[in-house]
């Protein structure tokens, strides 16, 4: 497990983060929702994950109503995710908003969300 220091923004830039994470760890779903957006997350404390602009979002809640979906009212980019795990609060920052990351050379785990 290696833990790296990240940056990332949504594309207009309103939203911008910096987070600590590990992308060893990635994970791709077939969800009705990932397998539309083509996300790629990584999944970390929320601590872990600090926004450095904190432009307006807009969020949307789905399934299970679980897990809070934000994204830019602006540009549309789903930059990170908030909900809570057996360790307590989780952030997914989607590896497609990284600065200087390749999400597709990441080997990612597949979740199947469409079964949930």
């Amino acid at each position: 497990m290696t833990t790296a220091h990240y940056t990332g923004s949504c594309q207009c830039g309103a939203i911008a983060y910096t987070v600590d994470a590990d992308l060893d760890s990635t994970v791709t779903c077939n969800c009705s929702r990932c397998k539309r957006l083509g996300s790629v997350m990584t999944f970390v404390p929320a601590s872990a994950f600090h926004l450095t602009k904190d432009g307006p979002v807009t969020s949307y809640k789905f399934n299970k109503l679980h897990i809070e979906h934000t994204f830019c009212p602006t540009c549309g980019i789903q930059v990170y995710a908030r909900g809570d795990s057996p360790d307590g609060p989780v952030v997914a920052v989607n590896c497609n908003t990284m600065d200087d990351v390749d999400p597709r050379a990441l080997k990612s785990h597949f979740y199947d969300g469409a079964a949930m």
